[in-house]
Order: structure tokens, then C-alpha cells, then sequence
């Protein structure tokens, strides 16, 4: 049987695996469906049309499902999904999507979201990411695998972060954040590639250079964003091994938003 506390309060519409643990004064709604081996803390409200998977864990004194802080909600039945092996620590909210988006506001696998993490409307989060304290995103914002966020990073609404990037403490992010790269300030600015963090995900030597090569491409050789294009496109041909990597950050280079740029 699940495991529900007394003074929880579950609707009998809500949809729990037989092996979901619930915390004393927990509120989850009609529309909640939790996967199998999930356990929620006590004093959390989980609503909305919201799906949780497997294994996580959720902390006390969460809010997750409410509807979107965007005046022009009306109503809708948006929705947040929540992947698997997730542990989300106390007092964050993650609102379900819009509208004027897909609707969706979607958290991927095996991610760590410390205590204070504000997802708004239609975010999109990868897998493995790491959020510290009071990491705060807007709505629409995206949000690639690997990426780790530091303390108080603030993120404007439609920012996009690359895998693999990183910002320091109390980072504000204006424009898109590339893949790989470390970046700090207010706003942010870049510093320097990600290499320690490539070397413990496994990147070969080949494969780290050539992220090195990018990072000069693009910051340090006084280049037009258009000319450091075709010199990372360059290496796919010098560091074969590269190869994903550099389509990765092209893919996201020609994507980045013309308005807002990428920091640099």
C-alpha cells in the first residue's frame, strides 16, 4: 500500500504508485500522478496537471503545479513534468507551463535542485544539472544536461544555457550562456571553459582541446561571432574525436537569439 501520513490530504483523483511515500500535511490534487519509489516530505503542495516519475525525492515544504505567474493565464490545462531520480530540496516552485508556450514546464533526470530553486512557466531543464541555493529562472527559459548553477544565479525569461556550462555565485544572466563555458558577473561575462568538470565526465584530451579552441574562438581571438563560426566548424576536420561536441555548440550558436546575443 502507499505510504500516505494521516493528515495528508490526496485527492482521490490523483494518481500514486503503490511505493510513493507522503509527509504529514502534504495537499496533492486531482490531476497528480507519481511514479513508483518516489517519497514527498511533509508540508508540500503538489497541483495542477503535474507527472512525477520514478525516484525522487521531494524535501518539506514544496511547491510544485501552480499555475504560472503570468497575468495572461486563464485557465489552461498546462502541465509540469518531472523526469526521474530528482532530488528537489525545500521550498522550491516550479509552475506549470503556459499558453503561450507548449504548455510545459519540464524537469529531465537525475538532477540535484537545492533548497529556493524557482522554475517560472515553461522552463525546460536537462539531465544531471546541479541548481544551488536561490538559483532562480524565468519563464522559458532552457537549460542544458550537465549544467550547474551557482548560488543566487538569476536567469532572464527566454535565456538559453548550453550543456556542460557553468555559472558562478550571484551570476546574472542577460544572454545565452554557450556550452562549456564558466561565466560570473552582473551581468555575467565569460571566463574561462568548463575543463575540470569535461575531465570528470570522461572527455578525452582531443576533446577538451578542441572545447579550448572554441573558447579562444570565441573569446580571446577579437573575432566576429560569424568568423569564430567557421573556425570552431574547423575543427571537426583538426580533432575528429570533436566532432559532436563541435556540432553541439554550432547548433546552439545559430540558435542563439539575435536580441539578447550570447554572453561574452
Amino acid at each position: 500500500m502507499t505510504s500516505i501520513h494521516a493528515t495528508a490530504l490526496v485527492d482521490p483523483g490523483a494518481e500514486l504508485d503503490s511505493s510513493v511515500t507522503v509527509g504529514p500535511y502534504t495537499v496533492i490534487g486531482p490531476h497528480v500522478k507519481v511514479g513508483a519509489g518516489t517519497s514527498i516530505g511533509p508540508h508540500c503542495v503538489i497541483e495542477g496537471h503535474t507527472s512525477i516519475g520514478r525516484d525522487n525525492r521531494i524535501f518539506q515544504f514544496n511547491s510544485l503545479g501552480a499555475i504560472p505567474q503570468d497575468k495572461k493565464y486563464a485557465g489552461e490545462p498546462c502541465e509540469l513534468v518531472i523526469g526521474e531520480r530528482n532530488t528537489i530540496r525545500e521550498f522550491c516552485t516550479f509552475n506549470i507551463g503556459s499558453p503561450g508556450d507548449a504548455g510545459v514546464t519540464r524537469v529531465g533526470d537525475d538532477n540535484w535542485l537545492m533548497a529556493y530553486v524557482h522554475l517560472a512557466h515553461d522552463c525546460v531543464v536537462g539531465n544531471h544539472t546541479i541548481f544551488a541555493n536561490n538559483s532562480q529562472l524565468a519563464g522559458h527559459v532552457q537549460v542544458g544536461d550537465w549544467v550547474i548553477l551557482g548560488g543566487f544565479t538569476v536567469v532572464h525569461q527566454f535565456v538559453k544555457i548550453g550543456a556542460h556550462s557553468m555559472t558562478a555565485m550571484c551570476s546574472l544572466l542577460l544572454a545565452d550562456l554557450p556550452p562549456f563555458v564558466m561565466c560570473q558577473g552582473q551581468p555575467a561575462a565569460a571566463r574561462s571553459m568548463n575543463y575540470e568538470g569535461l575531465r570528470r565526465r570522461g572527455f578525452s584530451p582531443e576533446r577538451v582541446a578542441a572545447v579550448k579552441a572554441m573558447y579562444k574562438a570565441l573569446y580571446r581571438d577579437d573575432l566576429t561571432l560569424e568568423v569564430a563560426r567557421i573556425r570552431i566548424a574547423e575543427l571537426r576536420e583538426t580533432k575528429p574525436a570533436s566532432a559532436p561536441d563541435v556540432a553541439m555548440m554550432l547548433s546552439f550558436l545559430e540558435q542563439a537569439s539575435p536580441q539578447r546575443g550570447i554572453v561574452r
